[in-house]
């Protein structure tokens, strides 16, 4: 009995490693895709955006993140107004991600710790990045879906969750107009546009 608890542990144990080496991989993968963009001088500005936008939407949970950050606005919603908004919040985290993202595309990057949520199936992977005078540590929290998909649920620059962040931002905002998700949407539209042009100048 002793030996078989201990297999099934040990069993466990390297199930979550390989875990832990998957999600590494992968994470790999979709950051130097974005990173040799912007790299690639073939790329207009508008192309650039449009390669990494892709790539950001196909790899961040954002409709998730997007109703998490939304809060109680997104309950009292109609159903049109929600897929609306789920739109925008996905262009609005991929302008984010993209500018956040250009600031690091001729640093260098490794990957020095990861750490197992096995409650919830959580990888938080942490990333150093490095330039000639200064390192800072960006963590990444990957979910794996029960098809053995993997998304991108938070990013964490210097101890600072970006979906806390927008959660407290976007609150802050909706609180002044009742928390109608219908204005809402009018704000967030008017603020991509600006962002998308800061982008692509």
């Amino acid at each position: 009995m002793r030996l078989l608890v201990q297999t099934i542990f040990l069993f466990f144990l390297l199930t979550q490693e390989v875990f832990a080496d998957d999600a590494s991989n992968w994470l790999k993968k979709e950051i130097d895709i974005i990173l040799d963009a912007y790299k690639d001088n073939s790329f207009t500005k508008i192309e650039r955006f449009q390669y990494i936008e892709s790539t950001i939407n196909q790899n961040f949970a954002g409709a998730g993140i997007g109703k998490f950050v939304a809060g109680k606005a997104w309950l009292a919603a109609e159903k049109d107004i929600k897929k609306e908004y789920i739109k925008l919040f996905k262009h609005h985290l991929a302008l984010n991600i993209a500018s956040l993202m250009e600031g690091y595309s001729n640093q260098t990057y490794s990957f020095i710790k990861t750490q197992q949520d096995k409650k919830n199936n959580v990888s938080m992977i942490d990333m150093e990045i490095t330039n000639d005078t200064n390192k800072i540590t960006v963590t990444w929290r990957i979910k794996k879906t029960k098809d053995d998909r993997y998304f991108i649920i938070d990013l964490i620059v210097a101890d600072v969750s970006l979906v806390v962040t927008k959660r407290s931002e976007f609150n802050s905002m909706l609180k002044k107009i009742d928390y109608d998700l219908l204005k809402f949407n009018e704000i967030l539209h008017t603020q991509n546009k600006l962002s998308y042009v800061k982008i692509i100048e």
